[in-house]
């Protein structure tokens, strides 16, 4: 059901923006990402003891070459998204994100060599850039300025809500049926649903960003609606002290997921945890992570963006500190939590943050480039810590991480404007 519509000057009608006005559409959309997050939850716990118990990739740096091919493919294609749902429209790109998805399944199941498992995150990245990218957009678009942190904070709860069950799920498939091919089934059957409802129910939203782009109050000059592709990636990524701090720390964010994914499981498996505690530590993070940005997204609508995210970081710092010095299931179980906390603050605020700023006019664009960058953060964070643990182990590449993590906290600090919020 497409949202409600209003009269304009001349009598025609133009689609209204609110959260009340589409709740419908805008329900289905958090739905969707539910189904998103799912299908990149499907790897959390099973991926990584795949490549050491299967593949026996003995090396930190050879097991996150998936998170690397992920982590660069996604990024990818999160700045895609935003220039092809300006130019074709959001539902389309959205299509494609599913499709691209379909062989993924297929590829972990019956892949023989670590080749294939790099290629399925190939196109997993790819998958996860387009659907999740326009899935943001699309919730931007409905509900206007006045909600976007509370828009943003229930799609990305929605999202890792959906990595956090299933990493749970997976866990349990593993342990009762093996790391093949039972785990895998239940991504495929989200990658299923998922398409069928985007092109069964899911309705175009780029007339409603058109509609607010009407009604947009440009704050600065550089910010003006006419901006080139080109100008919208060196403001987003460099030249506006909001967008740029936010896209510095939503790659610092990302980082340390990508640790969190590829070297946790690692961890606490050799530390002797058997592999339903592990699922549970990889569920807990993007558990507690996903139902606080319920709270978080809709509190920096008032209170504002910049120490959230300031704090969130430091939070997430103090919490990957403790997992590096930590020796027991107990003591990683509340680390998980409070880095899920920590992440919570940060990341629906960043969204809402470059949206602040963004002109409804290129926002799509501007959330490709920040997603660019955040994402970005994955294959950093693959490398980073892969050639750490190597070199140094497992704990001294989380040390650092969090090092990086408290920096990235005070450049937000620093460097933010603190009165971007609608």
């Amino acid at each position: 059901m497409p949202g409600k519509t209003l009269p304009n000057a001349s009598g025609s009608a133009v689609p209204g923006l609110g959260l009340r006005q589409n709740l419908a559409q805008f329900m289905l959309l958090v739905a969707v990402n539910a189904l998103v997050g799912g299908t990149l939850g499907q790897e959390r716990t099973v991926l990584p003891l795949l490549a050491s118990q299967e593949f026996h990739l003995d090396l930190y740096t050879g097991a996150l070459t998936y998170i690397l091919a992920f982590g660069l493919s996604k990024a990818a294609m999160n700045y895609f998204a935003g220039t092809l749902s300006d130019r074709y429209g959001r539902r389309p790109v959205l299509i494609a994100g599913w499709l691209a998805a379909v062989p993924v399944p297929l590829m972990l199941i019956f892949g023989p060599s670590w080749a294939w498992i790099v290629a399925a995150n190939v196109l997993l990245g790819i998958s996860q850039g387009l659907t999740w990218s326009t899935a943001v957009i699309m919730k931007m678009d409905l509900v206007g300025p006045r909600q976007r942190g509370l828009a943003m904070g229930f799609n990305e709860a929605a999202g890792y809500l959906g990595v956090a069950v299933t990493a749970l799920a997976t866990g349990y498939l593993a342990t009762t049926y093996g790391l093949r091919p039972a785990p895998f089934l239940l991504g495929a059957a989200y990658i299923a649903l998922g398409l069928g409802l985007t092109v069964l129910a899911v309705k175009e939203t780029q007339h409603h960003a058109n509609t607010e782009a009407t009604q947009h109050a440009e704050a600065r000059s550089s910010a003006h609606a006419g901006l080139t592709t080109g100008q919208v990636f060196t403001l987003t990524s460099f030249k506006d002290r909001s967008l740029s701090a936010a896209s510095q720390a939503g790659l610092v964010n990302n980082l340390n997921d990508g640790l969190a994914w590829g070297l946790f499981p690692v961890l606490f498996a050799n530390a002797g945890l058997n592999l339903d505690q592990i699922g549970i530590l990889a569920a807990a993070y993007p558990a507690a992570w996903g139902a606080a940005q319920l709270a978080t997204g809709a509190a920096s609508d008032r209170w504002g963006r910049k120490w959230f995210i300031t704090t969130g970081m430091l939070v997430q710092a103090a919490a990957l500190a403790v997992t590096a010095s930590a020796h027991s299931f107990g003591a990683w179980l509340g680390a998980a939590i409070v880095l899920g906390l920590g992440t919570a603050m940060v990341y629906p605020t960043l969204l809402a943050a470059i949206g602040d700023v963004a002109h409804p006019a290129w926002r799509a664009r501007s959330v490709g480039v920040y997603r660019l960058w955040r994402d970005g953060g994955f294959a950093v964070g693959a490398l980073l810590s892969g050639v750490l643990a190597d070199l140094y182990g497992i704990p001294t590449a989380i040390a650092a991480v969090a090092a990086i993590t408290a920096v990235s906290g005070v450049v937000v600090a620093v460097r933010m404007r603190g009165n971007d919020h609608a």
